[in-house]
């Protein structure tokens, strides 16, 4: 999987800032009525911000503690399994039942360690909530904008589907470039050239090695 060694660059930076952005950065409303109902989309964005500022002060709890309660926090928020699928696109029929298992949980586990390993890199900045939009079909986007370090804002939206009455995270955008796109054309250029085993196998390993870069902090 070279292309996607190769695109680890300030795409993939700016992409891993969306990620953590709703836990990392304090966090300033300019919605504050919509935000009161505690099941719309801005609400669960909040909450997660709040959750995990709460664990990150938390100096005084081992960094490895401290890690899990993070991941617990991301996990209930977005929805890796509709991401996992996505990323996949339309190579996600062509696999088996037993392979997509085995894809989902490995991308799941794959995007949490690339969340995990990149919270310490990034400190200080707010997140400012903008207008959110509501879709007809049970979807929604929650736009804002990290501001901070005497640099332009970064616009970063997140987009949600609503399953079972709960908001889930399932796409992030940073300056219009989503996380799941740029994803779907890593994996795409693999699956073409040189097929799902190769995928999987590469996927397990660069997983493997933020895994262990993890357990050595």
């Amino acid at each position: 999987m070279n292309n996607m060694k190769k695109n680890s660059s300030r795409r993939f930076r700016l992409i891993m800032i969306a990620a953590i952005a709703v836990s990392l950065f304090q966090s300033r409303l300019v919605t504050p009525a919509r935000a009161q109902d505690a099941n719309s989309p801005d609400a669960v964005v909040k909450q997660t911000v709040d959750h995990a500022l709460e664990v990150l002060r938390d100096k005084d709890t081992p960094l490895a503690q401290r890690q899990d309660k993070l991941r617990q926090i991301v996990s209930s928020t977005f929805d890796f399994t509709e991401m996992a699928k996505s990323a996949l696109g339309y190579h996600w029929k062509q696999i088996s039942a037993d392979q997509q298992q085995e894809f989902t949980n490995v991308f799941i586990s794959f995007i949490e360690d690339s969340y995990l390993s990149k919270i310490n890199d990034y400190r200080g900045q707010q997140v400012t909530y903008l207008k959110s939009t509501s879709g007809s079909s049970g979807d929604a986007q929650v736009n804002t904008d990290i501001v901070g370090g005497g640099k332009d804002p970064i616009h970063v939206n997140y987009r949600l589907l609503q399953k079972d009455g709960t908001w889930k995270i399932y796409d992030v955008t940073v300056d219009a470039i989503s996380i799941i796109a740029n994803y779907r054309n890593q994996f795409d250029r693999v699956m073409n050239n040189r097929g799902y085993a190769t995928l999987i196998s590469d996927l397990k390993n660069k997983q493997a090695a933020l895994a262990a870069s993890l357990a050595n902090h």
